[in-house]
């Protein structure tokens, strides 16, 4: 059962993921990187990212795995 959306997060999670927001550099990787916190502090016993994806709305697992299998690269020191 779909358990969250990121539209349920409070105002102030979505303020505190902008200060890292200069540091991904696509929109995808600014969405997926508030899934994914979102996800680490959700409700679910498990803090795997199919979990994650399974307790959200809108989450796609090969999103986020993407995401996380991607974040050491094409960041800005390696430009």
């Amino acid at each position: 059962m779909k358990e969250t959306t990121p539209a349920a997060m409070p105002p102030c999670f979505d303020r505190w993921c902008k200060k890292f927001d200069d540091l991904l550099l696509t929109k995808a990787q600014k969405r997926e990187f508030r899934h994914y916190l979102g996800g680490l502090l959700g409700e679910s016993e498990r803090k795997n990212i199919y979990q994650m994806a399974r307790d959200a709305v809108g989450v796609s697992y090969h999103q986020l795995h993407h995401f996380l299998t991607e974040a050491t690269r094409g960041g800005k020191e390696d430009q």
